[in-house]
This record gives C-alpha cells, structure tokens and sequence, in this order.
C-alpha cells in the first residue's frame, strides 16, 4: 500500500514538475513498470541523443531500490551492453548509497549526472573505462558515434524498417569498440561493479 501510494505521488511529481532533459511515465497501466527517457547534457557526447529507460519498481519499493536499465545503446564506462547501470544510488548499503529517502526523480537525475561525468574507477566495462582514462578523443569520438547511430531521432516519412531506439536491436550493433579477443576475456574478471 505504502508503494502505490508512493509511487502515485512521484509520478504525478515527475508529469508536473520533471527535472530538466527528463520525462518518465507508466509503461501501460502498471505502476510497477515505468519508462523514461534522459536528454543526453550539453558539451557531452551524449548531446543530442535522447535515452530510453525501463525502470522495475519491486514490491518492497522504497525499502529496496528500483531497478532501472538503458534501453538505447549507449557507450559509457558505467552502463553495459544489457544497459545496466553501475551506480551507488541503484544498490543497497553497504555496497551502495539507496535509501528510503531518494526517489526516483533524484536517481533519474544521478543517472543523467553520471552520464555528463562517468565514474571510471568503478567501471562496467573495463575496457571502455580503459579507453576514458587514457584515450579520451577515441571516447568521446565512438560515444558521439553511439549516440548518432542509436539515440538521434531521426525524421523520416517512412516507419517501416526505422528501429531506432529498440531494446531489440541485433547484438551486433551493441558491440563496443574492438580491443582483441584477450582483452575481452579479461574485461570479465576486471569488473568490478556489480
């Protein structure tokens, strides 16, 4: 009872006063099961782009964390291929900062934070937050890249066949920047973040 009533409260806080570069709403009538989308910030190379989000509210909501995940591919050292997100304020103590206290405004608004400035010493993917610390032009060039091929609306007059922005996308156009097969067999055992 307390969750819905809750929830009912931050999503009609969200539809009336949304933080800025971010919508959320019911994905159809459940409340347990949001969307969202987050402008990617200015001097970024997520600018321009515009990120969905599925956010899993679970029943012991405010207690426990929501668990929420990037829909759009995105290239960034603290999100994975599956759009997890490594971010303290989407785990429970010790191991993470969630409390009761936050909601989901506050942590859509630390995901977009974390978006403008990555964490790469608590990383996802180690070899992207390799690439951050000590090449960050051929960062910024294949996040812009990303960003372009996944997250830019595009207009076109044609529907058929246009899948931007589909969690469906072939694997193949979620893979990040080759580095050799043995650094991939090692980006397992470097993370960190779980």
């Amino acid at each position: 009872m307390q969750r819905t009533s809750r929830l009912k409260r931050e999503l009609q806080m969200l539809s009336t006063e949304p933080p800025p570069g971010i919508t959320c709403w019911q994905a159809e009538d459940r409340m347990d099961d949001l969307r969202a989308q987050i402008v990617g910030g200015t001097e970024t190379p997520y600018e321009g782009g515009l990120f969905s989000l599925e956010i899993k509210v679970p029943e012991r909501y405010p207690f426990e964390p929501p668990k929420i995940r990037f829909l759009t591919p995105i290239y960034h050292p603290n999100i994975d291929n599956s759009g997890r997100i490594c971010h303290d304020a989407l785990k429970l103590p010790p191991k993470g900062a969630w409390k009761p206290s936050l909601n989901i405004s506050t942590v859509l608004s630390s995901i977009q934070l974390l978006m403008a400035e990555p964490n790469p010493d608590d990383p996802l993917m180690a070899d992207i937050s390799s690439e951050f610390k000590y090449n960050k032009q051929l960062f910024m060039e294949t996040a812009r890249k990303w960003t372009q091929e996944h997250a830019v609306q595009k207009n076109t007059e044609v529907v058929e066949g246009n899948k931007e922005n589909t969690p469906d996308q072939k694997a193949s156009s979620r893979k990040r920047h080759p580095l050799g097969a043995q650094q991939e067999g090692e980006e397992s055992a470097k993370k960190t973040c779980v």
